[in-house]
């Protein structure tokens, strides 16, 4: 059994379902052909630091639907930026082999949005942002990075604080 299953996963509206119902969803999602989007953040306080990871399910004429799980873990484990960085990656990648496996996907079929600016942009993550896609790449995933990184950058964003 997967360790997805032992997550309180949610709706975006706030309502608790269990990975059943999510992969149900799913399964009708992409029986439409289209994709999943996944991404994750982090929020660090001074005793914790909160984990969000989202898949989001997005129609070209009904807009979208997205579910998430959150996990609290000491602070002290993840104080350096680039831990707390890659444990948002590996979080994204665990979840997309999770619906690669279960509804055997093609890699093509998901795309990772991982909270990173761009190395050219010269901010605090953008020194990694190049091992980080290269990580989900070698995944065979899809890779968008801010600015396109919407899934993590605004969606696990807004449960993460």
């Amino acid at each position: 059994m997967s360790l997805l299953h032992n997550k309180k996963w949610k709706s975006g509206a706030g309502q608790i379902l269990s990975i059943k119902e999510i992969n149900n969803k799913i399964s009708k999602h992409l029986s439409a052909n289209d994709k999943l989007f996944i991404g994750s953040d982090s929020f660090i306080s001074q005793k914790k630091v909160c984990f969000v990871t989202v898949v989001c399910l997005l129609t070209n004429n009904f807009g979208g639907k997205y579910f998430f799980y959150k996990e609290k873990i000491p602070s002290h484990t993840y104080k350096n930026l680039t831990n707390r960085i890659t444990e948002e990656a590996r979080r994204s990648i665990e979840l997309a082999e999770f619906f690669t496996e279960k509804f055997h996907l093609e890699p093509n079929q998901i795309e990772l949005h991982l909270d990173v600016s761009p190395s050219s942009a010269k901010e605090g993550t953008s020194k990694i942002s190049d091992m980080l896609k290269g990580y989900v790449q070698g995944y065979g995933f899809q890779c968008k990075l801010k600015p396109h990184a919407w899934a993590s950058q605004s969606v696990a964003d807004r449960h993460s604080k």
